[in-house]
């Protein structure tokens, strides 16, 4: 688990902490199967993963977010870059597949 979080981890997290995301509780660094996820909404089983630049999308990248969505979690991938200029967009894209993840 890693304890130095990034700006764009920190003001999401502050957008959608204790219930402030249309009341849906997430956690933070959140062990699943082998994996640790940035932050997950696990009655809607839902996923947030936050990636720098240096991040892209390795061969075990593919294996993980395959084994996560075999488990029945969607998986939404945000650029660092995008919380940091849109966080509203994503903020709404989040909670759009949440309302998906419900039906």
């Amino acid at each position: 688990m890693r304890h130095d979080a990034t700006l764009a981890e920190n003001l999401l997290w502050q957008a959608i902490r204790n219930h402030r995301l249309s009341g849906l509780k997430f956690r933070r660094q959140v062990p699943i199967l082998t994996y640790i996820v940035d932050f997950a909404c696990l009655k809607q089983r839902l996923i947030i993963e936050l990636d720098g630049s240096q991040h892209c999308e390795s061969a075990a990248d593919v294996v993980r977010d395959e084994k996560l969505h075999s488990a029945g979690f969607k998986l939404l991938r945000f650029w660092n870059n995008e919380v940091l200029v849109n966080l509203d967009g994503v903020c709404s894209q989040i909670l759009y597949e949440a309302r998906l993840q419900n039906r």
